[in-house]
């Protein structure tokens, strides 16, 4: 997979999510991941999109975005000159594993335990895509019930701002 990381700086409005949203619809582009956060000025949003270049020229996709209204300017992250991280929760029954087994598994994705019951545990863990993609493999063998992933959040390093 191409996998491109799109950081788009948008003015902080109502239905500027919708808008983007729209415009990968209208054009058929699949969206992997998407996260939407404030930014150091309170008029100014960032949106981290992953998108599957493999599929989408990501040339195109930047094209039609910097077209819409509010978007203030968009950059394809350079994967070697990125900090991208996600956050996913993992719940996991102890009832059909060993809590021993579980813990061990978190312990090596330094992950946290947010939440205990008597038959089931929540995990919190960052880390990269990849590394979450193989804490959950390794969590669907030893009891996952359910989970949830923010998607990426990345800044380019250096001075170069979005």
């Amino acid at each position: 997979m191409n996998q491109h990381t799109l950081s788009v700086l948008v003015e902080n409005k109502p239905g500027v999510l919708s808008r983007v949203a729209g415009m990968f619809t209208r054009r058929g582009y699949n969206i992997d991941s998407l996260a939407v956060s404030p930014t150091e000025r309170d008029d100014r949003s960032r949106m981290t999109i992953t998108v599957d270049a493999s599929r989408f020229p990501v040339e195109q996709i930047t094209k039609q975005l910097d077209k819409l209204i509010n978007v203030i300017k968009v950059r394809d992250l350079d994967p070697e000159n990125m900090v991208a991280f996600e956050l996913g929760l993992f719940k996991v029954s102890t009832s059909e594993c060993p809590r021993a087994e579980v813990l061990a598994i978190v312990d090596i994705f330094e992950g946290k335990i947010v939440d205990v019951t008597r038959d089931s545990l929540i995990i919190q863990a960052t880390g990269t895509t990849a590394e979450l993609e193989n804490l959950e493999e390794l969590l669907r063998h030893n009891g996952l019930v359910e989970m949830v992933r923010t998607g990426v959040v990345a800044l380019g390093r250096g001075n170069t701002t979005t």
